[in-house]
C-alpha cells in the first residue's frame, strides 16, 4: 500500500504564506514526478506546480513568482511554499506522485486526500 498524506492548509488573510507538505509512505522503491494541483469551488483541477526527481521545478502562470515548489527525496516529501496569497488561491489543494512500488516495474499516480486552503480578502 501506498498512501500520501497532506498536511499545512488552513485560513489565511490576503497577502499571507501557508506551507503545505505531502508525505510518501507504504512499499515504495521510487518516486517520480511529485505535483500540487487545486481544485476551486465551481472550477476544473489544476496543476498548480511539479517538480522532477532531480529538482526541475514548472510552475502555472497564476502562481510564477509566489509559489515555490520543493521536495525531500529522503523523507520522500513535497513541499509548497505559497506566498502573497491571493482569494483567488482558495482551492483543495492535492498532492500527486507518480510511484514505482516496490518489485513493480511501473510507475502509478497517486493522490492526497486534500487540504483546504482559504484565502481572505
Amino acid at each position: 500500500q501506498v498512501q500520501l498524506v497532506e498536511s499545512g492548509g488552513g485560513l489565511v488573510q490576503a497577502g499571507g504564506s501557508l506551507r503545505l507538505s505531502c508525505a510518501a509512505s507504504g512499499s515504495i522503491s521510487r518516486i517520480n514526478a511529485m505535483s500540487w494541483y487545486r481544485r476551486a469551488p465551481g472550477k476544473q483541477r489544476e496543476l498548480v506546480a511539479s517538480i522532477t526527481e532531480t529538482g526541475d521545478a514548472t510552475y502555472a502562470d497564476s502562481v510564477k513568482g509566489r509559489f515555490t515548489i520543493s521536495r525531500d527525496n529522503p523523507k520522500a516529501t513535497v513541499y509548497l511554499q505559497m506566498n502573497s496569497l491571493k482569494p483567488d488561491d482558495t482551492a483543495v489543494y492535492y498532492c500527486n506522485a507518480d510511484i514505482r512500488r516496490l518489485y513493480r516495474a511501473d510507475y502509478t499516480p497517486y493522490w492526497g486526500q486534500g487540504t483546504q486552503v482559504t484565502v481572505s480578502s
